[in-house]
């Protein structure tokens, strides 16, 4: 079933990163059939081309940037060759992400300090970079953080510091560089079918019990949550800023410990 305007993003370039699997995929894909050329960054080269081929074949237009995020100079590098090759950059999507379950008496400063760099510094990086493009013609950066933000969490502590980050970080950015026509949010996901995350976070059988605990009583799926991407750099999210798109079907309304 459509549920927006056919090419609504039609002579757009968005930059996705993480664009290589899971919910970075499916922005990517989504943002691609709705007309915008999409550029994908991440580590792993065979899962961007893998993305940027099934692109292609629906008639889209679609550059892999393989990098990390913690490195700035590479991220500097990717998106003045995105701008080199497309012209323009309109949508930042930060979708690299690191994650893993561990009780915060185990996590090493190492283990803390890898997810920081990912989630909280790869961010700042690529909005960083951005910033001077996309303040040519105005545009929008959305970063995928998670329910972990707000939520004390089992075994992720590390992982909601990153995301609190992620969104203090946005409000700052939204207050800061709205004068320029940028807009900064966030979506914040909970349980997504189909994703690395939830494998690692829920795997065997807790998968069940915490689907039973969403009020909605079903994860969502990766499909959703683009759409909610989508919302938000489309024109229906032209006055949107310095805001946190909730995404979880209910389940932070029940508090935390929900990998316990």
């Amino acid at each position: 079933m459509a549920l927006f305007k056919e090419n609504l993003l039609a002579g757009q370039v968005a930059l996705i990163t993480g664009g290589g699997s899971g919910i970075g995929a499916g922005i990517a894909q989504l943002l691609a059939q709705q007309g915008a050329r999409v550029a994908l960054m991440g580590r792993r080269v065979e899962k961007l081309e893998e993305v940027a081929s099934t692109i292609r074949s629906a008639g889209g237009s679609a550059l892999t940037l393989p990098g990390d995020v913690r490195d700035y100079a590479h991220v500097e590098a990717s998106v003045k060759r995105c701008v080199e090759e497309y012209g323009r950059l309109d949508i930042v999507i930060n979708g690299a992400a690191g994650n893993f379950p561990v009780p915060a008496s185990q996590l090493s400063s190492n283990g803390f300090k890898a997810v920081m760099d990912i989630d909280l510094l790869g961010t700042f990086h690529v909005c960083r970079a951005a910033f001077e493009p996309l303040s040519r013609q105005g545009g929008c950066i959305v970063s995928i953080t998670a329910t972990q933000a707000f939520v004390p969490t089992m075994l992720q502590a590390h992982v909601g510091a990153a995301k609190a980050g992620i969104e203090k970080m946005t409000k700052d950015l939204a207050l800061e560089w709205g004068s320029f026509g940028i807009r900064v949010n966030t979506i914040a996901p909970g349980p997504v079918a189909g994703t690395e995350g939830m494998a690692r976070l829920a795997p065997g059988g807790m998968a069940e019990t915490l689907k039973k605990n969403v009020p909605l009583q079903r994860y969502a799926t990766i499909e959703e949550i683009a759409g909610g991407v989508l919302f938000l750099v489309s024109p229906a999210g032209s006055y949107i800023t310095g805001a946190m798109l909730l995404m979880d079907g209910g389940l932070a309304l029940l508090g935390g410990r929900i990998f316990e």
